[in-house]
């Protein structure tokens, strides 16, 4: 599980879903929720989470893509698996991991220091614990 700290800076909800944006070390964060606790206040810091296998890699992206949350990475380190390969994306001071098809990262010939974007869907992001109220 990827976590990490992230200080809420807008909350927008109609009827019962919530759209909370965050800053992660000067990156801004979306998250989509249908149940936010009610502590969870604009200038509360939380910890993060997002599944592996929900952060997706792009090399030399260009153009337009839906994913809400695009963060500027760096690998660190790449293991390649029979089927499955990790990827440990370091973002600002934050490390990341990425779980893609093995297949995936040959194709995209992904090496250590390779500057690459992750992507993480709005509704794959969910908070783990508040931090301060």
């Amino acid at each position: 599980m990827n976590t990490f700290i992230a200080t809420v800076k807008n909350i927008q909800s109609v009827d019962n879903l919530t759209i909370v944006k965050f800053d992660f070390d000067g990156v801004s964060l979306s998250m989509m929720s249908l149940e936010l606790n009610s502590s969870v206040k604009v200038g509360v810091r939380v910890k993060i989470s997002t599944k592996p296998t929900h952060v997706a890699i792009s090399k030399a992206f260009r153009g337009e893509v839906s994913y809400s949350n695009q963060l500027p990475a760096k690998i660190i380190h790449v293991e390649n698996g029979e089927l499955l390969s990790s990827i440990t994306l370091q973002v600002n001071s934050t490390t990341l991991e990425s779980i893609i098809t093995k297949e995936s990262s040959e194709r995209m010939n992904l090496h250590l220091d390779d500057e690459v974007t992750a992507f993480i869907k709005a509704n794959e992001l969910s908070i783990l614990e508040i931090l301060n109220d």
